[in-house]
């Protein structure tokens, strides 16, 4: 179950909280990219960032003069799916279908190398599952450049919205249509670096990002 707190307490549209440990994972699997909330010289930053996850440990990366990186303290971090645009009959009764989830926690800077490239793999295999296999492994002298922290999976919450637009008995007379409109994430086809070497063929994993099928 997930952790309770003021914080991470639905005031408001209590019915769209989830406390189930695995919602909050299967949302963190699901995205790419982050937003990591800090405070830098005393005013707030909100920065886009990728980021994967192990266990109960969710994982960030930058360089290491990024301001965002090296402000200390606590930070806030969201991840945003968003499923559908729902239309209703009325401009109040407008809304999203996603899925969302807030982390709250004061990070640590990953020092020891092992963990380092624990955590730079599970950020290459979040954007590409069997990536890491495929590439080469970074550099002593990139990971020195790198920082890395390590966010606890401890005050965390999970909101969902689904299914059709709300209204009132009035709302449903007019003459206005209303419904949800999908909103569904696909991969392309791949395009090749001009610079691969002739003959260079899509390996295995890129092409399952497209063509998912087993």
């Amino acid at each position: 179950m997930l952790s309770t707190t003021e914080r991470t307490r639905l005031n408001r549209a209590k019915h769209k909280a989830r406390t189930d440990r695995t919602d909050l994972y299967d949302l963190l699997d699901a995205g790419s990219v982050c937003h990591l909330g800090v405070v830098v010289n005393g005013a707030p930053m909100v920065v886009p960032t990728g980021y994967g996850r192990i266990g109960d440990t969710l994982y960030l990366h930058g360089s290491t003069g990024a301001r965002s990186l090296r402000a200390g303290g606590e930070v806030c971090v969201t991840v945003t799916l968003v499923d559908g645009l729902v239309l209703a009959r009325s401009a109040f009764n407008h809304s999203l279908n996603h899925r969302s989830a807030m982390v709250y926690g004061v990070p640590r800077v990953v020092e020891d190398q092992e963990e380092a490239l624990a955590a730079m793999r599970a950020l290459t295999e979040q954007f590409a599952p069997g990536r890491w296999d495929e590439v080469r492994p970074p550099s002593a002298k990139e990971l020195a450049a790198t920082r890395v922290l390590a966010l606890p999976l401890e005050e965390a919450s999970v909101k969902v919205r689904t299914g059709p637009p709300s209204g009132d008995g009035a709302d449903l007379e007019l003459a206005v249509w209303a419904g949800v409109v999908p909103i569904r994430q696909v991969f392309g086809e791949p395009e090749p670096d001009p610079g691969l070497a002739p003959g260079t063929a899509v390996p295995e994993h890129v092409v399952r990002l497209s063509d998912p099928r087993p």
